[in-house]
């Protein structure tokens, strides 16, 4: 059932505004999930994937293959990752796009914007100010 009035909830409109959407926008659709280990150290599921970003891919013809990302193609809606290419028939090399919510983000590079993306995204900090307040009851 549609909560929000103000959300269409018909398919054309939804894959239209999906297909046509802004880089800004793609930027936030193309994120991939952070690994067990990062999850456990950012209290985040995932981020939006970015350029030097290393990745293991989960599914399809390179599963199990790790590399870093050499380009997020954000018209294309896939990220390129390092030594994930096939050979054309004239010798050259051209790189495999693979979706991003197909990988899997093992190594962050950290700027001040990117840190500051996962503080605010840092779950265990949002949840802790409801437990650690007393509420004093009186008769």
């Amino acid at each position: 059932m549609k909560y929000n009035p103000d959300v269409s909830s018909s398919r054309r409109k939804n894959r239209k505004a999906h297909f046509s959407a802004p880089s800004s926008v793609r930027r936030k659709i193309m994120s991939s999930s952070l690994s067990k280990e990062l999850r456990a150290k950012y209290n985040t599921r995932s981020l939006p994937i970015r350029k030097d970003d290393e990745v293991r891919i989960l599914r399809g013809k390179y599963k199990g293959r790790e590399g870093k990302v050499t380009q997020v193609y954000r018209k294309k809606w896939v990220i390129h990752v390092d030594r994930v290419q096939r050979d054309k028939s004239n010798g050259a090399t051209s790189p495999i796009g693979i979706h991003p919510s197909k990988v899997v983000i093992t190594t962050i590079k950290l700027d001040k914007d990117r840190r500051a993306i996962l503080d605010r995204k840092d779950r265990s900090k949002t949840a802790q100010p409801a437990a650690t307040e007393d509420v004093e009851m009186v008769d």
